[in-house]
């Protein structure tokens, strides 16, 4: 399991863990419970969405928001490559390791149902795990946009499982403006 391997940590219930590999975990968490029967393409999107993402750093790319979005292109492009190589190596079919690899490259969202399970499991993730650590570092007007795109980005019933996770005070109050403009 290649993210097994991220040297970059992240501690959750007194446990330093992998970071790659918890955000699979949870991605593939998230999946299953929009989707309880997930295809395994769609599982194993999810599981290799972010693989071996430290290979590529974001600190690689200019720190603007030009940086920022190359570097968000080309690792889609690495993640589902990398996806794609070990999909071969261990015995998947073309059509699969393609199916994954489309997934990985967000083809074809909105209009692909699993796309959007996917999007709205990568929201969910960001907003359950990542959104309180980011708000805490960034700029309310930062936080209310980050938010606005990913809501734009989610279906109905992303949106609801959303409005379902505990937020802290601060994270609420972004999160209404956000939501009401």
């Amino acid at each position: 399991m290649e993210n097994s391997r991220d040297p970059n940590t992240e501690t959750t219930g007194g446990v330093a863990r992998p970071r790659e590999l918890l955000y699979a975990e949870r991605l593939t968490q998230w999946v299953l419970r929009l989707c309880p029967g997930a295809s395994e393409a769609l599982r194993l999107a999810a599981r290799g969405q972010h693989i071996c993402r430290w290979e590529i750093p974001r600190h690689s790319y200019p720190l603007t928001r030009a940086g920022y979005l190359q570097w968000r292109a080309e690792l889609k492009k690495f993640h589902s490559q990398k996806a794609g190589d070990i999909l071969r190596e261990v015995g998947y079919p073309d059509d699969v390791i393609r199916r994954v690899q489309d997934l990985n490259l967000k083809k074809n969202f909105p209009d692909d149902p699993e796309s959007r399970v996917l999007e709205d499991a990568l929201c969910l993730v960001f907003l359950e795990f990542q959104f309180a650590d980011l708000a805490a570092k960034s700029h309310d007007e930062k936080m209310v946009n980050a938010l606005r795109k990913s809501w734009g980005k989610m279906s109905e019933a992303g949106r609801t499982e959303a409005l379902k996770l505990n937020f802290g005070e601060r994270e609420k109050a972004l999160l209404k403006r956000a939501l009401n403009g």
